[in-house]
C-alpha cells in the first residue's frame, strides 16, 4: 500500500475522532493550543492533517488528549502512516474523510473579481431552491444542462469574488447544496460520472463551510447512487459514515433521511437485519421533531415526511421477498400522493408492481405495469427507464393473458 494511501487514511482516522467528539477543525484546533500551550495551530494545519497532506508527528500527544484516545492507539496510527507493517489503523469503521478523501477546488485561491454580499447568495439560495421544486415535476434529461450550468457558475463565484467570511460561508453552502440537487439530477439523467463529480465538488463546498448534515446529504446520496449501481458494499460504509459525519446533532429530519439510506443500502446489500433496524431508527429520527419548533430542519430535506419514509419501507420490504408487508403501504401512499410528481409515481409503482408479482398476483401487476409505462413514457428519465425493465422482466415468467398482452405491447423496451 502506497505512503499517500497510508496518510489519507491516518488523515482519515483523526477526522472520524474529531466528529466523535463533535469538534470542528477549527474548535480542534484551539484545544490544540490550548493543551500544549503555545497558539501555532490553525484550523487549516489540521485539514492538512485530516486530507494526509502531512503527519503531525511532533502533536501526536497533545492529539490523544484533545481527542480522548490514548497515546499509544495515536502513536500507532501515526506508524501505520508511516508505513510501519507492524501497525492497522484503530478502529472498526472508516471515516468519511476517509473514503472520500477532501479536495482543494475552494482552498487557497487568489480573488481579483467583484465583492459580494448578502444580496448575491440570497439570489443564489433561491436559485438553488427552485432548481429542487423542479426536480420534483421534471426529469433528470430536462434539468441537467441548465444545472451544470449554475454549478459552473457558482464554483467560479466563489473562485473570483472577494467577500467577507461569513458572506463566504454562506456561498459555500449554497455550492455544497447545488452540488447535491446537480448530482441527483445527473443521476435521473443516467450520467453517473458526472453525477459523482457534482456531488463531490458539493462536499468540497460543504467541509469548507464546516456544515456537517450538508456534508452527510451530500455523501449518502452518492452512498444511495453507488449502492444502486454495482457498488453495494461501498455504498453501506459510506452510508454509514454519512450518519456519523452529521452527528446525533442533526437536525431530525436530516437524520431521518440518512438513516433511510442506510436501510437502503444494507438492504441492496442482502442485510435484513441492519436494514430492517435503519428503517426503526428512521423512524424514531423523524417522530422526536419537535411539532413546536426547535431546530429547524434544511431546505433540502423538506420533502422527508412519514409518507416518504413509509415508500422507503416498502422498497426495503419488496427488494427482502416480503411483498405481504409491502403491498399495503405502497397501495396506501399512492392513493394519496402528489400526482404532479410523474417521476415518483412511476418509481414508486414499479415496486408495487413487484410485490405483487411476488405475490402471486400477475394481472394486477400487468396493470400496474401499463400505468408506469403510460406515465413515465415522456420523461426522460434513466431511473424510470430502468424501473420498467425491471418490472417486465419480472412478469415475463407468468402465463397469464394480461401479462402476455403487456409484453407483446411494450416487450421492446426490454432491449432498450
Amino acid at each position: 500500500m502506497g505512503e499517500n494511501i497510508r496518510r489519507r487514511r491516518f488523515g482519515g482516522y483523526l477526522a472520524g475522532l474529531r466528529q466523535g467528539t463533535g469538534l470542528s477543525q477549527r474548535q480542534l484546533a484551539a484545544r490544540l493550543c490550548a493543551v500544549s500551550g503555545t497558539h501555532s495551530v490553525t484550523r487549516n494545519e489540521v485539514s492538512r492533517w485530516e486530507r494526509g497532506e502531512r503527519v503531525p508527528e511532533s502533536w501526536l500527544p497533545f492529539l490523544a488528549r484533545a481527542l480522548g484516545v490514548g497515546p499509544a492507539d495515536m502513536e500507532q496510527a501515526a506508524a501505520y502512516a508511516r508505513g510501519d507493517q507492524r501497525w492497522r489503523l484503530p478502529g472498526p469503521a472508516p471515516s468519511l474523510a476517509e473514503l472520500l478523501p477532501p479536495g482543494d477546488l475552494f482552498r487557497q485561491v487568489v480573488r481579483s473579481g467583484r465583492r459580494i454580499g448578502r444580496e448575491e447568495v440570497s439570489a443564489l439560495a433561491s436559485r438553488v431552491h427552485a432548481l429542487r421544486l423542479a426536480d420534483d415535476v421534471l426529469a433528470g434529461g430536462d434539468l441537467i444542462a441548465p444545472a451544470f450550468r449554475e454549478l459552473r457558475a457558482s464554483v467560479m463565484l466563489h473562485r473570483e469574488a472577494s467577500f467577507t467570511e461569513e458572506t463566504g460561508r454562506a456561498l459555500l453552502v449554497q455550492v455544497g447544496e447545488l452540488g447535491q440537487i446537480v448530482g441527483w439530477i445527473a443521476s435521473d439523467a443516467g450520467r453517473l460520472a458526472d453525477a459523482e463529480r457534482a456531488y463531490r465538488v458539493g462536499l468540497d463546498a460543504a467541509r469548507q463551510a464546516e456544515d456537517a448534515p450538508l456534508v452527510g446529504n451530500l455523501a449518502g446520496s452518492l452512498a444511495y447512487q453507488w449502492s444502486n449501481n454495482g457498488r453495494e458494499r461501498e455504498g453501506v460504509e459510506l452510508a454509514d459514515a454519512a450518519v456519523r459525519e452529521a452527528g446525533e446533532d442533526a437536525p431530525a429530519t436530516a437524520r431521518a433521511l440518512f438513516l433511510d439510506r442506510v436501510a437502503w443500502a444494507h438492504t441492496r446489500a442482502g442485510e435484513a437485519q441492519p436494514a430492517l433496524r435503519a428503517l426503526g431508527q428512521a423512524h424514531d429520527a423523524l417522530s422526536s421533531e419537535s411539532p413546536e419548533g426547535g431546530e429547524r430542519p434544511p431546505a433540502w430535506a423538506y420533502w422527508v415526511s412519514t409518507a416518504e419514509l413509509e415508500v422507503m419501507d416498502a422498497r426495503v420490504f419488496t427488494e427482502l421477498l416480503r411483498p405481504l408487508r409491502a403491498v399495503p403501504l405502497l397501495t396506501d401512499v399512492l392513493g394519496r400522493y402528489d400526482a404532479t410528481h410523474a417521476r415518483e409515481l412511476a418509481l414508486y409503482r414499479s415496486w408495487l408492481a413487484v410485490a405483487l408479482a411476488d405475490a402471486n398476483e400477475p394481472e394486477q401487476a400487468a396493470a400496474e405495469a401499463q400505468r408506469i409505462i403510460e406515465s413515465s413514457a415522456a420523461l426522460s428519465s434513466d431511473r424510470t427507464a430502468a424501473r420498467t425493465r425491471v418490472v417486465l422482466e419480472r412478469l415475463r415468467p407468468f402465463p397469464v393473458p394480461e401479462v402476455r398482452a403487456l409484453l407483446d405491447q411494450h416487450g421492446h423496451l426490454l432491449l432498450t
